[in-house]
């Protein structure tokens, strides 16, 4: 054999030898109990080497050396298998894997507002679910009130209503907040006269999760959910300690310090919660007005918990929260008195509230519930000219009982609010009122079959003032494979009338009339909503989610606030015609490697039909589209750039707005035991003030600026996360 024969041969035999230490791994990866396949798993072969499983729960992992390997298999909700192989293995044979749900992991993703206790995607009412990851998010966006993260979901608007007080107000598909009905774990403590400002006393850094229900869901919660639902879950103790330091700075003169505590014992348990901001009025327009007022604001937030064995819990929380905001001209916002032509409104609230709540389980899972919590809520709004104060005291109680097995589970009970507003001593009309409530539920969740299951339920409410009321619910699951969920339901809603409205606050219910409430009609609405949900697959380290929603709501008696003669008295009417709500929402979902990629459209129709009118609702725009691209390097970065599109907007005269874009960009870097981050909100700077000319420094009655844009502009915040254990 000649020299160019060895060395080609010994070239064949490296090329061989290096093709033979390349090995495929083959992996079909089911759930344990169903066998259908998980798609998305995701599979690593040490060091460094993994693969995404398909629409048939297929992942191929290639290229893998000789010798010992360690595999591990994982799936949200799921246990995290961990499998060891000495390749090349003696067959190429394609290995299962059968995943069983995780219990622990599967807490994050079951949902309570449905009083049900089963994962978010067996229940056949559409829940919308942001967890630990995207709270954790919002609240470096954030920290102080929970407004931000609720203005970034699809077809949720946040619409300011008072430029002196910087109050926000939740519209979902297009309806006035007070047809959203906002809980913390489970109680109602944000309604009526609390209703105000309420959104931005609330802070996220206790919160362990949120759930939005889209639509009428008065069957178990009773009147006011016409638009929807949000429920605010706190996080409970564990066994392990939980203790967390925010420390929060803005551009915009605000500081923010939060802290958080929790622990279990065998028979105890406490949380506590603590908040406190400082707010510098701030006028980035230059037109010496606050765009954010002046704030001092403290909560404080104790929950203990008492286990008085493995099958019962007793839960008693307490809350305060003490705020005071100024707002108007910087010179009299400076001295802390209105003078001539200085405008100045100040905002004096305090709340205070307890939930108890008790829980019993028996053997067979069936859950007897009873809660109780009571609401003290005191505002007082001064400016010049003009003075409105009262005291809310407010109720709930109820009684309810879960039982049966996973293919036929029920829910019954009974709950009796009550809401008393109490005008202040100083007034030129009295405008008080006593409310009670009677409500009777029951619920069915049904499995129909392996792929449909009916959820359906029915209210009978007793209003003292306003008769009684029928609410039915029913909603439709129908699940054919593993790509594909269908959701289709709906059901009646109502709103009894009181006097706290978007356009009352807005006017700091200066010149509003005595009300007869008795002599107005509750507003009443039937509404559904059909989505399709689709998941797959794309190739190896991609994954697609759609999920595609289409919603209706008509609303019959508006109430509505009317201006009579003279000029600048309003009072309250029934408008003789409705409100209609349609639309459609798109949310998309693409994920590669670290990479996330969310796109959101949301189309909101919302006309009203009244007063010879037939209107796209004013303040309310069209078409809003959203985009967010978000780096996550699991326990080191995590990075969002975000962007939103808000169209053209109808004034109260008919004219239009323009439309306008926002983006921000956000950096977290984790380290062992703290974590840093950075936040530019807007940082395009786009305001109102920008985009149409107004002055509001010499304004004596700012209030009439209709709000459609951003006011504050670009604000830049930064801070730190300590984790304690």
């Amino acid at each position: 054999m000649n020299l160019k024969s060895m060395i080609a041969a010994v070239l064949l035999m490296s090329i061989t030898n290096m093709m033979l230490s390349q090995n495929s791994l083959s992996f079909k990866i089911l759930d344990k109990e169903t066998n259908e396949p998980l798609i998305g798993a995701t599979v690593f072969v040490s060091p460094a080497i993994g693969a995404i499983a398909d629409s048939d729960g297929m992942a191929v992992v290639n290229d893998i050396k000789n010798g010992p390997v360690e595999v591990r298999v994982s799936f949200v909700g799921y246990q995290t298998q961990r499998l060891s192989y000495v390749l090349p293995l003696e067959n190429s044979e394609v290995i299962s894997i059968l995943m069983e749900l995780d219990e622990e992991e599967m807490e994050e993703v079951v949902v309570s507002t449905t009083r049900s206790s089963r994962n978010i995607e067996d229940i056949p009412t559409r829940i919308e679910f942001l967890g630990t990851e995207e709270l954790e998010e919002k609240a470096v966006m954030r920290s102080d009130n929970i407004a931000m993260l609720l203005r970034e979901s699809t077809g949720i608007q946040m619409q300011i209503t008072s430029p002196s007080s910087a109050n926000q107000s939740i519209r979902i598909q297009g309806l006035d907040g007070r047809y959203t009905q906002l809980l913390k774990d489970g109680f109602p403590l944000y309604s009526g006269f609390s209703g105000g400002l309420s959104i931005m006393q609330i802070p996220p850094l206790d919160l362990k999760q949120v759930e939005v229900i889209k639509g009428s869901n008065s069957t178990l919660y009773g009147g006011g959910s016409i638009a929807g639902l949000v429920n605010l879950v706190s996080i409970q103790p564990q066994k392990d300690l939980r203790t967390r330091l925010m420390l929060d700075r803005t551009s915009a003169g605000g500081t923010t310090l939060n802290g958080f505590y929790a622990k279990r014992g065998d028979k105890f348990g406490l949380s506590f919660f603590g908040t406190g901001n400082l707010q510098d009025a701030y006028d980035p327009n230059s037109d010496n007005f606050s765009d954010i007022p002046k704030t001092k604001s403290f909560t404080v937030n104790p929950v203990i918990y008492f286990y008085p064995s493995d099958d019962s819990k007793l839960r008693l929380s307490l809350q305060g929260t003490f705020e005071d905001r100024l707002g108007g001209n910087l010179n009299a916002i400076e001295v802390g008195e209105g003078g001539v032509g200085e405008f100045l409104q100040e905002n004096l609230t305090n709340r205070f509230s307890y939930q108890l709540s008790y829980d019993k389980t028996w053997e067979k899972g069936n859950v007897l519930t009873i809660k109780n919590s009571l609401l003290h809520f005191d505002r007082s709004i001064n400016q010049v000219n003009h003075s409105f104060d009262g005291e809310q005291w407010a109720s709930f109680s109820e009684l309810s009982y879960s039982f049966g097995a996973r293919e036929s589970s029920w829910v019954t009970g009974i709950n009796v609010y009550t809401d008393r507003f109490k005008e202040g001593a100083i007034r030129t009309s009295d405008r008080s009122y006593d409310q009670t409530t009677v409500g009777l539920f029951v619920q069915q969740v049904a499995s129909l079959s392996d792929k449909i299951s009916l959820e359906s339920g029915f209210r009978l409410d007793k209003n003292d003032d306003y008769g009684w009321f029928a609410l039915p619910r029913v909603n439709l699951l129908y699940r054919p494979g593993s790509k594909f969920t269908y959701r289709i339901g709906g059901g009646l809603g109502y709103k009894a009338p009181t006097i706290f409205t978007e356009d009352s606050e807005r006017l700091a219910f200066q010149g509003l009339s005595a009300l007869n409430l008795d002599g107005l009609k509750a507003e009443r609405s039937y509404g559904g909503n059909f989505d399709v949900n689709y998941k797959t697959a794309l190739g190896s380290e991609w994954t697609f989610s759609l999920n595609q929603l289409f919603f209706y709501t008509y609303l019959t008696d508006p109430l509505v606030l009317r201006e009579s003669n003279p000029l600048g008295n309003f009072f309250f009417e029934n408008a003789d015609g409705a409100v209609r709500s349609r639309g459609i929402e798109t949310n998309v979902k693409l994920t590669y490697k670290d990479f996330k990629f969310f796109l959101n459209y949301a189309l909101i129709d919302t006309e009203l039909k009244y007063d010879n009118l037939n209107n796209q609702k004013p303040l309310t725009a069209k078409h809003n589209l959203g985009a967010v691209l978000v780096y996550e390097q699991e326990g080191k970065w995590r990075l969002g750039l975000e962007s939103y599109y808000t169209g053209r907007q109808f004034l109260e005269d008919g004219s239009k707005t323009s439309d306008f874009l926002i983006v921000g960009f956000m950096a977290l870097r984790k380290f062992k035991g703290f974590n840093l981050y950075l936040n530019f909100e807007n940082f395009t700077d786009t305001r109102q003030s920008r985009l149409e000319p107004f002055n509001l420094g010499s304004s004596m009655n700012p209030e009439t600026l209709e709000v459609w844009a951003p006011l504050d502009g670009i604000v830049v915040n930064g801070g730190v996360i300590i984790d304690l254990h």
